[in-house]
C-alpha cells in the first residue's frame, strides 16, 4: 500500500478548469473567425454588391433614364465618374440600376427554384410508390429537354418582359433540382433515425421537418449560390438578345447590347457592364465552393 501512495503522490490531482462562460454576442464573432478568408472576402465583396445596387435609388447620381444629348458620349469625368452613353444618360447610374435589376431577378428565381425543387424532391422522394414513379417520369421528361430550349419555349408564349423571363427561369429551372433533392432523400430515407421516427408513430410531416429537412440544407445553400450566378448570366444573356428587360430600363445585359456598336470607339461602355457581370457570376461560385469546402471539412 505505501508503494502505490508514493507512486500517486508522484503524480498529483490535476484541478478542473474553470468553466469559460462565453458571451452569446460574441458567438457569431467567434464563428467568423475560424472560417475562411475563401469564405469571407468573397462573401463580403458580394454582400457589398447586392447592397450597393438595392440602394441604388440613394447612390446613383443621376437618374439612369434622364437624357442629356449635351453629353453624348462623354469621357469619364467628376461629373460622370464613368462617363455617358449614346444618349447622354449617366453610366455609373445606369449601373447601380441595372444590378439592382439583374441582382433582384436573380434572387428572387433561385429562392422560388430551389424552394420548388426543394417541395417536390421532398414529398416524391419520401412518399415514393405511383406518385414518385409519375413525378420522375416527369421530371426524366423536362430534363431531356435543353433548359434554354425550353425557357425560349415559354418566352414565346409569355412574350418578352421582365415577368415572362422570371417565369420562364423558374419553369425551366426547378426540374434539376427537384432531381437532386429526390436522390438525397430516397438515401436518408434509410437511415436508421427516420426509420426509428417511423417506428414510434411519428407523423410524415414531423419526420420531413424534424430529420431530413436539416441534412438537406447544405445542398440548399450550395445550390442556392451557384444558381445565383448561372441566374444572372441567363437573364443578361436573354436581354442581351432582346428576350429579358426592355429598354430604356436599365439591366446589364441591355447596356451590353446598346454598347456593341460604339464599343471600338468607347469600350468603357461595354466594359463596365460586363465586368458586373463577371465579376458577381465569380463571386457567387466562389462563395459556393467556399461553403462547401468549409461543411466538407466540418463533416
Amino acid at each position: 500500500m505505501s508503494s502505490l501512495s508514493n507512486v500517486a503522490g508522484a503524480f498529483p490531482a490535476t484541478r478542473p478548469r474553470p468553466a469559460i462562460h462565453e458571451r452569446p454576442d460574441m458567438r457569431p464573432l467567434r464563428w467568423l473567425g475560424k472560417q475562411k478568408l475563401s469564405l469571407l472576402i468573397p462573401s463580403a465583396l458580394l454582400l457589398s454588391i447586392v447592397v450597393a445596387s438595392i440602394l441604388a435609388s440613394v447612390l446613383a447620381p443621376y437618374n439612369p433614364n434622364a437624357l442629356d444629348m449635351q453629353q453624348m458620349l462623354a469621357s469619364p469625368s467628376p461629373e460622370h465618374p464613368l462617363g455617358t452613353d449614346q444618349l447622354g444618360r449617366d453610366v455609373l447610374s445606369r449601373i447601380l440600376y441595372g444590378g439592382r435589376t439583374t441582382i433582384v431577378m436573380s434572387l428572387i428565381g433561385t429562392v422560388a427554384t430551389v424552394t420548388l425543387g426543394l417541395v417536390v424532391g421532398l414529398t416524391s422522394g419520401y412518399i415514393g410508390g405511383r406518385f414518385d414513379l409519375i413525378v420522375s417520369t416527369l421530371l426524366t421528361v423536362l430534363l431531356s429537354v435543353p433548359s434554354l430550349l425550353l425557357t425560349l419555349a415559354i418566352l414565346g408564349i409569355l412574350g418578352a418582359g421582365t415577368e415572362g423571363l422570371l417565369i420562364a427561369l423558374i419553369g425551366a429551372g426547378w426540374v434539376g433540382h427537384a432531381r437532386i433533392f429526390r436522390s438525397s432523400v430516397l438515401s436518408l430515407r434509410e437511415t436508421v433515425y427516420v426509420e426509428a421516427a417511423e417506428s414510434i408513430g411519428a407523423s410524415r410531416g414531423r419526420i420531413l421537418w424534424r430529420h431530413i429537412f436539416p441534412n438537406l440544407m447544405t445542398s440548399v445553400v450550395v445550390l442556392a449560390t451557384l444558381d445565383l450566378g448561372a441566374l444572372i448570366l441567363t437573364i443578361t444573356s436573354l436581354s442581351f438578345l432582346g428576350l429579358g428587360v426592355q429598354p430604356p430600363n436599365a439591366d446589364w445585359g441591355t447596356m451590353l447590347n446598346e454598347a456593341r456598336t460604339y464599343f471600338g470607339q468607347y469600350p468603357l461602355l461595354a466594359v463596365a457592364p460586363g465586368v458586373c457581370i463577371s465579376l458577381v457570376a465569380l463571386l457567387c461560385n466562389l462563395v459556393g465552393d467556399a461553403i462547401r469546402d468549409v461543411v466538407d471539412v466540418g463533416h
